[in-house]
């Protein structure tokens, strides 16, 4: 998984300012976690600089999709987001350093549940979300 840190391969989060930094698996659990930094570029932000909502539903998105990956084996991977709620409670602009967190918090065979948020320096809590994501398993063939 090492090749998908910095934009993980999806050049819109580079766009946005998004870099991931790092991931892992919990000891106790072998849940995936993923961590990135989001400097926000102003493409990320309406003409006032504030971060649309839709841009941390992305960053958020994304965030969730590499800590369910990194909790995977072999060649299994996520396959498809199912539902996704997101929230904005603290606006976030140009150049601010915030701090991207995703986490798994259940896994079934077939779907996987988890959760990110974003953090100004202060580590205040500037958005969340959680999702439930379809997981494909190398060779179970195609459903």
């Amino acid at each position: 998984m090492s090749r998908w840190l910095g934009d993980g391969g999806m050049e819109i989060l580079a766009a946005l300012g998004v870099g991931f930094e790092d991931y892992g698996v919990e000891d106790d659990d072998d849940a995936g976690w993923a961590t990135a930094v989001f400097e926000p570029k102003p493409l990320a932000c309406n003409p006032h600089g504030a971060v649309q909502a839709g841009v941390h539903a992305v960053v958020l998105d994304a965030a969730m999709n590499f800590a369910v990956n990194a909790g995977l084996p072999g060649r299994d991977r996520t396959k498809a987001t199912v539902e996704m709620k997101t929230e904005t409670m603290r606006p976030a602009s140009v150049g601010e350093r915030l701090a991207v967190r995703g986490a798994v918090m259940r896994q079934t065979r077939q779907i996987a549940f988890a959760e990110a948020r974003i953090e100004n320096e202060a580590g205040e809590l500037v958005s969340r979300a959680t999702g439930t994501f379809l997981l494909h398993r190398a060779g179970e063939g195609r459903h």
